[in-house]
């Protein structure tokens, strides 16, 4: 497969330079114009500033590109629903069309994995979907996860989603999931889940650490560290859990399962809270952006000092 690495990427993989990678999703699918390009200029920039290279990856015209140009960024932004959003599943078929293709997760993992990005950075992943016991409504994340050795930095997986059942499966998948500076994982707007994670870390050297030993490892699935929100935009956060917890009862009220949960919970939430969940979810992506970059800065020295150590 052709993969178009722009040149800056390039440049820092081929020195082992610190790179993170982006989805594209969030900027078609998750907000209006002009709020996602500005969006994603400020989360690359949260990336330079630490030192590290940005890498937001999208489909362009049957093209895959890793690392985009701000005309590709505003091109993205503008198009927003008419770009597809493209899962693992719809790759060949975005490709082979000559499509465009907002990535998610488990794409950008892909594509990450393809050019040798090791740390992706989100907002959140997707999860095992209430009464996935009877649907088998689990999202291609979770798989991803369990055979493509990317970390992936993310604020957990939202509260709509069954938590317990979501981590049983990243079990079941292999995957190391760990918590930043807490013992509990993270419920996207929430810092508790009431779940219990078998793995901190405390900085960014310790995750590069865990990412370093699965790689040199080979043990060929990803790692999750869920990262919690910030102390000053829990107040929002709470808000918007209250709402959920809402919209749940509703739900059951009302007997909506299945496949149906999951649309009615988003739409009875956004209602709820007036859309304000828009201004935590970005301070939550700028927050992981922070500290993804803060990893693949740590991660990039670890391995230019063993490979100088096995050269004296």
């Amino acid at each position: 497969m052709s993969i178009v690495v722009a040149p800056e990427v390039a440049a820092a993989l081929a020195r082992v330079g610190p790179v993170v990678a982006l989805e594209s999703t969030i900027i078609c699918h998750g907000m209006p114009y002009p709020k996602n390009l500005q969006t994603a200029m400020e989360v690359e920039a949260v990336v330079r500033g630490t030192g590290a290279i940005p890498a937001t990856i999208a489909i362009l015209d049957g093209l895959p590109h890793v690392g985009l140009s701000g005309e590709q960024l505003k091109r993205l932004a503008i198009s927003g629903r008419q770009f597809q959003k493209t899962a693992r599943r719809d790759i060949a078929h975005v490709v082979a069309s000559g499509g465009n293709g907002a990535t998610t997760v488990s794409a950008t993992m892909f594509f990450a994995h393809k050019v040798g990005i090791p740390i992706f950075v989100t907002g959140g992943i997707g999860g095992v979907h209430r009464h996935g016991e009877q649907t088998m409504d689990i999202s291609s994340d979770l798989t991803e996860l369990g055979k493509t050795p990317v970390a992936v930095i993310s604020a957990g997986v939202k509260s709509i989603l069954d938590i317990p059942r979501t981590l049983e499966y990243l079990e079941t998948q292999g995957v190391t999931v760990a918590a930043y500076r807490t013992n509990e994982f993270p419920a996207f707007f929430t810092e508790i889940s009431g779940c219990q994670v078998p793995c901190r870390v405390d900085s960014p050297e310790e995750c590069a650490k865990i990412i370093h030993a699965n790689r040199n490892l080979h043990l060929g699935s990803g790692i999750l560290i869920a990262v919690p929100i910030p102390t000053q935009h829990a107040a929002s956060g709470s808000i918007i859990e209250s709402a959920i917890r809402k919209a749940l009862k509703e739900a059951e009220e009302k007997r909506i399962i299945g496949n149906a949960i999951t649309p009615f919970m988003l739409e009875r939430v956004k209602e709820l809270t007036g859309g304000s969940s828009l201004e935590a979810n970005i301070a939550l992506v700028k927050n992981n952006a922070e500290l993804g970059g803060k990893v693949a800065v740590a991660l990039s020295n670890l391995q230019k000092r063993e490979t100088k150590s096995k050269l004296l």
